[in-house]
């Protein structure tokens, strides 16, 4: 099973999970959520669901004076047919805040896509093993960042010496909502996801509640944030509304209100950003659906609408930005915690003609690292929305 080591096995229990808000015991383990059962059971779509369950900023957190660390665990990949299989997600330790070691699991299930006809094909497989050896001696704080593209159930945590729930920071805690780029599409590894690293600079404990496909305003996703305690909020909206197509001006208006005000029911006076999209030429002024491209081998995305269709309520990525600037403006008169970011300014003009978006939608790992630590300095950073304040 594993070298030789004097191992002790520990319980994998919710008080020494950071980032969820659920979790399902399942026939194999724990099944980490970021969304509660509640929210769950008015999930319209399978997107949501496996979204929901991918682990994306899901961290083991402990103290120990272990050299050596294994964790089984039993993952679900997704697949596309006629396309390669996507690499093998990543597991980051951190020592004391440190990446200090990697690891990957191999087996598990594999959801197969079939793009044409939307099929899924199941293949069962194994449990695998996350192995983390020669850590530093000592008494130190370990964070295991889970996958953020691959469903993983926890089934049991093996150390060589024993573990303990790590003291509480102190530190806020940053609740975050998006897309896929916030959810971690293209990233390298789960602390390189650009909310993973704005955190890890701002000074925040994270959860991310970026959902690949479904920041789509829906009331089960603001009930939830209104019931998840934190310090700082984030509603990162738009690209999921453009590339579905999937309201007009009409809807999307009163929707964007009755989010912030279903957030404002549990967080009344918490600091709350609205952030448009970040620059996405093919949606900036043509209205949805996305449609993928397989042409050469490798999938890039494709605005399909009109864009004749604006002055009859289309949306588009321009359109958004004007209407969310202009809704938190009008809501900000009596709300002062209340507060805009252009998206546009986490990512640019600049920015795509230095790092280009490799499939026309998603930034690449750079691209992540930029985004993030634009965050960090326009939220985080001294007059910034998430500032520390003093006095």
């Amino acid at each position: 099973m594993s070298i030789e080591h004097d191992w002790i096995t520990t319980p994998v229990t919710p008080d020494i999970l950071r980032g969820v808000l659920d979790v399902e015991r399942t026939a194999h383990g724990l099944l980490p959520h970021r969304l509660p059962a509640r929210a769950r059971r008015q999930i319209p779509d399978e997107q949501l669901a496996v979204a929901e369950a991918q682990p994306s900023g899901v961290r083991l957190v402990f103290r120990t004076r272990a050299t050596a660390i294994e964790l089984d665990t039993l993952r679900t990949t997704r697949a596309y047919r006629g396309l390669p299989a996507p690499a093998d997600g990543v597991y980051d330790l951190l020592v004391d805040g440190r990446l200090t070691a990697q690891a990957t699991v191999t087996g598990g299930n594999v959801r197969t896509i079939d793009m044409a006809t939307q099929s899924v094909e199941l293949r069962e497989g194994p449990p695998g093993t996350a192995r983390f050896a020669d850590l530093p001696a000592g008494d130190k704080n370990v964070e295991i960042w889970l996958p953020h593209t691959e469903i993983t159930e926890l089934i049991a945590l093996r150390t060589d010496a024993p573990i303990e729930p790590a003291p509480d920071s102190g530190r806020r805690v940053w609740l975050h909502h998006g897309s896929s780029i916030s959810h971690g599409s293209n990233a390298a590894h789960p602390t390189a996801v650009w909310p993973a690293l704005a955190a890890a600079r701002g000074g925040v404990e994270l959860v991310n509640l970026g959902f690949g496909g479904s920041a789509l305003l829906d009331p089960f996703t603001a009930r939830a944030m209104r019931d998840t305690p934190a310090d700082l909020i984030s509603v990162k909206i738009g690209i999921n509304i453009v590339n579905g197509d999937v309201m007009r001006l009409r809807a999307f208006t009163p929707a964007v209100h009755g989010f912030l005000d279903t957030i404002r029911e549990g967080h009344p006076a918490t600091p709350l950003l609205v952030v448009s999209s970040i620059l996405c030429p093919v949606q900036e002024d043509t209205p949805g659906p996305l449609a993928p491209d397989f042409d050469g081998g490798t999938v890039r995305f494709k605005a399909t609408g009109d864009p004749a269709e604006r002055a009859a309520g289309r949306l588009t990525l321009n359109v958004i930005r004007g209407e969310l600037a202009r809704i938190v403006r009008q809501r900000a008169v009596g709300d002062p915690n209340l507060h805009y970011l252009d998206g546009r300014e986490l990512y640019g003009e600049a920015d795509y003609a230095e790092l280009p978006l490799p499939d026309a939608v998603h930034p690449d790992p750079a691209g992540h690292r930029r985004i993030g630590e634009n965050f960090a300095r326009l939220v985080f950073g001294a007059g910034g929305p998430f500032a520390v304040t003093t006095g």
